[in-house]
This record gives C-alpha cells, sequence and structure tokens, in this order.
C-alpha cells in the first residue's frame, strides 16, 4: 500500500503551487530574455526568406526578359544573315552576268575584228588575183601579139606608129 500511496501519483496542493509557480518564473524569465531574441530571429528568417523569394521571382522575371530579348535579338541576327545573303546573291548574280556581258561583247568585238581582218586579207587576196591574171593577161596578150607580128612584119608599123605618137605628144 506505500506504493499507491506514493506522492507522484497523487501530488500534494503545494507541489503543485510549487510547481506552478516555479513555471510561471520559468516563462516569465524565457518570455523576458529568450523569446525576444528567438520570435525576432524567426521574424528576420521569415524575412530573409521573403527577400530570397522576391529576388528569386525578379530573377525568374529577369531571366524570362532575357530569354525574350535573346530570342529577338536571334531573331534579328537571322533576318539580317538573311538580308547579307541574298544581298551575296544578288552580288554575284550581277557579276555573273556583267561577266557574262563582259564576255558577249569581247566575243563580238573579237569576231568583228576577225571579219574585217578575213575582209581585209580576201580585198588583198583578190587584188594579187588581179594582178596575177593581168599579169597573165598581158604576157598571153604579148606572146600572141608577138607571134601576130612575127609572121606579117607588121611589127615594123607598129612601131612606127608608136613614134609618131610620142614625137606628136612631146610638141
Amino acid at each position: 500500500m506505500i506504493l499507491a500511496s506514493s506522492s507522484l501519483t497523487s501530488p500534494g496542493i503545494g507541489t503543485i503551487f510549487w510547481t506552478v509557480l516555479i513555471f510561471s518564473l520559468f516563462f516569465l524569465i524565457l518570455r523576458k530574455f529568450a523569446w525576444k531574441p528567438i520570435l525576432s530571429a524567426v521574424k528576420q528568417r521569415d524575412e530573409m526568406i521573403k527577400g530570397s523569394l522576391e529576388s528569386a521571382e525578379k530573377a525568374r522575371k529577369d531571366i524570362i526578359k532575357i530569354q525574350s530579348d535573346n530570342e529577338a535579338i536571334l531573331r534579328k541576327a537571322r533576318e539580317e544573315r538573311e538580308g547579307i545573303l541574298k544581298e551575296a546573291r544578288e552580288v554575284r548574280d550581277k557579276l555573273i552576268a556583267e561577266a557574262k556581258g563582259k564576255a558577249t561583247e569581247e566575243a563580238e568585238r573579237l569576231i568583228e575584228k576577225a571579219k574585217i581582218t578575213i575582209e581585209r586579207e580576201k580585198t588583198i587576196a583578190l587584188s594579187e588575183i588581179r594582178e596575177q591574171v593581168a599579169t597573165i593577161s598581158v604576157d598571153i596578150a604579148s606572146k600572141l601579139l608577138g607571134e601576130k607580128l612575127k609572121e606579117t612584119g607588121e611589127q615594123e608599123k607598129l612601131i612606127d606608129n608608136y613614134l609618131k605618137e610620142i614625137k606628136f605628144n612631146k610638141n
């Protein structure tokens, strides 16, 4: 029975009074010295977390803005690249067209020069042919006349006529 009637199982009023008094004193001491620093630390941590969340949100918005700016820059760079490529193609086509035009002009000029050279060579050849024909004709005529004059004695008459004409031209 002694065990059943122990002070631990049924506390006395004095024990409860002193326990409440000590707990209240301990609570007041904790409140005065510990709760303020603990609450201020919790409040600082809460503010720090809020600030970090705001910074993270701001950073996220900045990243989104930077990404959109990067996309705009990339789009603009692509457009510029396409413009440069288009311009380069146009310049290339223009240079090719100019080169073809110059080549055509040069070919026409060379053809015209060749035609002129051919015409000049043709004229020279025809002139030489005429000279040779004239020379051959004179040779043939002189041979024919020589033969005719040998046969008939008309050579002397022809010479006399020429001498008379010469004397007549000198006077």
